[in-house]
């Protein structure tokens, strides 16, 4: 009651803030007409006096209202644009460190601009973030032009670039890439060998476009930089043959050999499935008679098994990947985008590839991963920009610390946003949509379509086939002419048929983009001014009409096959109409055997079409069942922040030890001699090594001096006569024999430095350092992943499984950084060095066969399914009653997890 009281009187914390933007907007206003008056070459001229004011104090939020005059001056001079005043708003909030919100078609990229110049003044570098290459490479021709007037550089930063582009891309005063590319740069960074090898300077400001996009939906899971295992790929094709002879269960109470949990995306093997698989697999000859698939010795059989029943049971061709030239390629389920080059992990990729019968590839080992939130969280200042991010303004508030602002319309929106229509089955919905789709196209009106899968494309594209209407298709496979289809979609009575419509980044004109022609005029050097200025007009006067025919028929209509699991993803569709102030329409068509509404609603939505005794083919509209929906795409967003909250803090371990070891690496790799920290390295090995033999303060009756003496031979190559020094000298004590042991150690490695000089010395210390570093944390890696997948298992135990997570991760890192001193104090005292080439022997390779992956997400990690599969008697293998219970409790079987059974 309070709140809303204050918020009329006061206004919300929204429109407070978009009011302060205005006032600064009516100061940037009153530089207009003094911008106007100079020269191109004193507009050029005011980046390098906005320089000097920064070097000599200024700040940048002072210079904010005449370098934002200035870039709109100079917009309106090279690309014909000039920014509205909401833009300059937009601009604000993004050079502020926020979320700017604006409607699609309000001009988003022109928007951006403003604060990319502003912050680009510092020469620190500004990183604009894109979903794609191609948008990346756009924008950074589009915009580069008014940078380039302004005396700043341009860069772009693509996939399978040469690294001295690259380089060049970040030197660059605005760099433009997508999210997946500055990410693995990162990582690469991190597993050079050479300073002068790395790409990036050190992270200050970044501009994403499409922020809900990559910060929440791609955020789900982690890119990952991979090389490939040695393993057995006949393996796959064996195992391949199992899922086809196992039966699916219809529901948990009827007959069957595995269960599908679509929510969860998962497989489950029943009891009488696991005896089926062990009978079949001990028929091919990959089980012994009367072994278990639970002996240690067949972990990797279960592990295959496994993922060749998820290939089976949930991942489906021109749904979740297509196959082409031989490959299975998989398609983004957010941006219906193919994503060559990336794989499935764990097994599954190349499951599927099994089961289509392609040429299978190795299963993959992790070298560098990293989330996309610890990634963009190091950036000194992040914004961002979407057309949908108030639904999530809470995720990105508590997970990034960035504020949502919600910018007004430079015109009124009038799109009518009409209520769901729900049909009992998937043929009666689509009969709806064709029906809907012939009636406005016999008015001229052009109709987008959104699927959200391929397979739904097609199979609609051929029902609108099969009726007589012709249209255009865009999914993944058209990816070529998505901008040429997309431009042409607002002619009239034109009808796309599109997948998921997030990241297109092209308006929809009404009456059809003129755009590639006028730029075509405009840059025909041949014709003067005044024919340019009469072709213009004369390609104007054609399209007006055509504008004209398409506002009087209603505009652009939006028609949604089915929802999707984010309220976004369908914002994002209804928002390709309406776009600054246009006519528009939508309306979603859905049916109860859509995923959403089988797994959500359907229960519900069903018992009310069956109480209202529906005829076949009618369809039940009522703001109920539209806020049913919404519900349950509720549920779907708030599980979804669930496991990226969780991802994160699982990842929040890793990454303070990442830190660590990059921050170590990088000093390595900046220093030409690291000679003292090898010395420190030898010392602190060599003293715990004579710890273990002379405990520290112990009387003399308790040393193990010949233990001691073995262990410096065998394990440093330190033929030490200990005894006989003690023998010659009585007053040398544990102190005294430390001291001497350490300083014959040292004098040893100078005579090698001697031999070898200590150039070549330095050089092949740095190499080994290097290497071990590299190595240790490649295995760490993969320990953490192993200890990932049974940390749940400690739930059983009524332990936190995070706790025991961060404790256990502390441990193995403590574990590793000892390992890396012992090797890297082993091989240098060990190894004899006679030659230079004896150096180059050990330089750290590039791994072979590197793949860079954005990995699926996986389930196992939800700990809510412990209690199912508790119940569902997985997880341990069988134990004796008095056995130790296997759950690490410490107590006996029968009184601990042998209490369930």
């Amino acid at each position: 009651m309070l709140q809303s009281l204050f918020k009329k009187v006061f206004g919300s914390r929204n429109e407070r803030l978009v009011k302060q933007y205005l006032q600064k907007v009516k100061a940037i206003n009153v530089l207009e007409p003094e911008m106007e008056k100079l020269s191109d070459a004193d507009l050029t001229g005011k980046t390098a006096g906005f320089r000097t004011r920064l070097e000599n104090g200024e700040t940048l939020d002072a210079l904010l209202p005449e370098a934002f005059a200035v870039v709109r001056e100079a917009s309106r001079r090279i690309l014909g644009l000039r920014h509205f005043d909401v833009q300059m708003v937009g601009g604000m909030v993004l050079h502020d460190g926020k979320i700017a919100e604006m409607r699609t078609g309000e001009g988003k990229t022109l928007m951006a601009t403003l604060a990319a110049y502003l912050n680009a003044l510092a020469g620190k570098g500004v990183h604009v973030v894109t979903v794609n290459d191609y948008l990346a490479q756009r924008d950074a021709e589009s915009m580069g032009r008014l940078y380039g007037f302004l005396g700043l550089t341009t860069g772009v930063n693509l996939s399978q670039m040469p690294h001295d582009a690259k380089q060049a891309a970040y030197a660059a005063d605005i760099t433009y890439g997508t999210n997946n590319e500055y990410g693995f740069d990162y990582l690469r960074d991190n597993m050079v060998y050479q300073m002068s090898e790395k790409v990036q300077r050190p992270l200050a400001f970044s501009i994403i476009d499409e922020v809900d996009s990559i910060l929440i939906d791609e955020a789900r899971t982690p890119l990952i930089i991979s090389g490939q295992s040695e393993e057995n790929i006949a393996l796959y094709q064996q195992i391949d043959l199992v899922p086809p002879r196992l039966t699916r269960q219809k529901d948990e109470e009827s007959e069957g050999d595995y269960s599908v949990d679509e929510k969860a995306r998962q497989v489950l093997l029943s009891e009488t499935g696991h005896e089926k698989v062990e009978d079949i697999l001990t028929e091919m000859g990959l089980l012994q008679a009367g072994g278990s698939l639970y002996d240690a010795s067949n972990i990797m059989l279960m592990h295959h098994v496994y993922a060749a029943l998820r290939a089976h049971a949930l991942y489906f061709r021109d749904q979740h990947y297509v196959v082409q030239n031989d490959e299975v390629i998989i398609v983004d389920e957010f941006t219906g985008r193919l994503m060559s080059g990336r794989r499935w992990s764990e097994g599954l990729h190349q499951a599927v590839e099994a089961k289509e019968g392609v040429a299978i590839q190795k299963e993959n080992q992790t070298l560098a991963s990293i989330t996309f939130q610890n990634y963009f969280r190091m950036y000194q200042k992040l914004s961002g920009m979407t057309g949908t991010a108030d639904t999530e303004a809470f995720e990105f508030q508590s997970i990034y610390g960035l504020e949502t602002v919600v910018i007004p319309t430079h015109r009124p929106m009038i799109r009518k946003d009409e209520h769901d229509q729900v049909y009992r089955t998937g043929g009666e919905r689509d009969q709806a949509v064709i029906n809907d789709i012939r009636a406005r196209n016999a008015n001229g009106q052009p109709v987008l379509v959104g699927t959200t899968s391929i397979e739904a494309n097609e199979h609609l594209s051929a029902e609108l086939t099969r009726a007589g209407l012709p249209h255009n298709v865009l999914n993944a496979k058209q990816h070529a002419r998505e901008a040429e289809v997309i431009a042409q979609a607002g002619m009239p009575g034109g009808i796309t048929i599109a997948t998921n419509m997030a990241g297109r980044g092209t308006d929809i004109v009404l009456g059809g983009s003129i755009q590639n022609e006028i730029d075509a005029i405009q840059n025909d050097e041949a014709l003067s001014d005044t024919e340019k200025g009469a072709r213009l007009a004369a390609l104007k006067a054609d399209w007006q009409p055509l504008h004209d025919a398409v506002v009087a028929s209603g505009g652009l209509h939006i028609i949604g096959t089915e929802r999707h699991e984010s309220r976004r993803v369908d914002n994002q569709l209804r928002g390709r109409s309406g776009r600054q102030g246009d006519p528009g329409s939508s309306r979603f068509f859905l049916s109860l055997e859509d995923p959403l509404l089988r797994i959500f609603a359907s229960d519900r939505v069903a018992a009310i079409m069956n109480r209202l005794k529906m005829p076949e083919g009618e369809a039940i509209e009522h703001p109920w069942v539209t806020r049913a929906i919404e519900n349950a795409q509720r549920k779907v967003e708030q599980r979804n922040f669930d496991i990226r909250k969780q991802l994160l803090e699982y990842d929040d371990v890793s990454n303070d030890q990442r830190k660590v070891i990059y921050e170590q690496r990088n000093e390595l790799l900046a220093s030409a001699d690291i000679g003292d920290t090898v010395r420190a390295m030898r010392d602190d090995v060599l003293d715990g090594t004579i710890n273990l033999h002379i405990a520290s303060g112990s009387m003399e009756e308790q040393w193990d001096v010949a233990g001691l003496t073995k262990s410096l031979a065998a394990q440093f190559t330190l033929d030490l006569p200990l005894q006989q020094w003690l023998d010659d000298d009585k007053t040398l004590n544990e102190e005294g024999l430390r001291k001497k042991i350490l300083e014959t150690a040292d004098a040893i490695y100078r005579e090698k430095e001697a031999q070898v000089g200590a150039d070549g010395l330095r050089q092949f210390e740095r190499a080994v350092m290097l290497q071990s570093m590299d190595t240790h944390w490649r295995e760490h890696l993969s320990a953490l992943d192993h200890l990932r997948q049974g940390i749940h298992l400690r739930g059983y135990a009524q332990k936190q499984p995070k706790q025991e997570y961060k404790r256990e991760a502390f441990e193995l890192f403590s574990a590793m950084l000892t390992a890396i001193k012992t090797e890297v104090t082993q091989i240098t005292t060990t190894v004899q060095i006679r030659a230079p080439e004896d150096v180059q022997a050990v330089e750290p390779q590039e791994p072979s066969n590197v793949q860079f992956q954005h990995t699926e997400y996986d389930e196992d990690q939800d700990f809510a399914k412990i209690e199912q599969a508790a119940a569902a008697g997985e997880g341990y293998p069988k134990v004796g009653r008095n056995d130790p219970c296997p759950c690490g409790s410490g107590r006996k079987y029968k009184l601990c997890h042998g209490r369930l059974n």
